[in-house]
């Protein structure tokens, strides 16, 4: 039976609406990131410098920040006798594992829900660790495999710790930097996503 005042048919969905906000704020947001990214990543920093200093002191003597790249002073040598007393140093760039902080952003705004802002710290505080993943096994990737054998056997790495960086590296690269915005954003808005659905044939 239709209800008074109802328009016979399919109700319409919000799903081209929604697609089209995220795709009207995906700009806006990625400017933002781009522009704060030092400020934004910065508790990513702090992650990876407890843990560096941590499980890697004997690798890492001090990592600095210069707006969103992180500069890792190692204890490595570069092996030639012409550069003796000087030590490897690392740069690893934020930016390329916390793009997803924009996405999620975009996704949230798009939506349109009560208590957006909530969402957005609860977002990228979840996001953070992530971030600190990718810079960190970016670190033990370039000093662990890509600089060399001259300096990576200077890490103490044995096969399968290098194969477990290589796969935390693309793992970290690849996979993190999408997935975890989407789980996110999915996790904080599973109301909305049900008034997704199109609604059925009225009878």
């Amino acid at each position: 039976m239709i209800q008074p005042g109802a328009v016979p048919g399919k109700a319409r969905s919000p799903l081209p609406g929604f697609i089209a906000r995220v795709f009207a704020w995906l700009p806006v947001t990625f400017v933002a990131w781009y522009f704060a990214a030092p400020v934004l990543a910065w508790p990513a920093a702090l992650i990876v410098e407890l843990v560096a200093r941590t499980a890697f002191g004997d690798l890492v003597q001090g990592i600095e920040q210069a707006r969103a790249v992180l500069t890792f002073a190692t204890t490595l040598k570069p092996g030639s006798t012409s550069t003796q007393g000087a030590v490897i140093t690392v740069d690893v760039d934020l930016m390329l594992y916390s793009f997803g902080l924009p996405l999620y952003a975009a996704l949230v705004l798009a939506a349109k829900e009560p208590g957006w802002v909530r969402r957005l710290v609860l977002g990228y505080a979840a996001l953070m660790p992530f971030v600190a993943w990718g810079a960190l096994a970016d670190f033990l990737k370039d000093v662990a495999i890509t600089m060399g054998p001259q300096i990576a056997s200077q890490t103490g790495f044995v096969a399968w710790q290098r194969n477990a960086i290589a796969f935390s590296y693309q793992f970290g690269a690849l996979i993190l930097p999408t997935v975890v915005p989407a789980v996110a954003w999915v996790l904080t808005h599973r109301a909305f996503l049900e008034r997704l659905k199109v609604a059925p044939d009225a009878d």
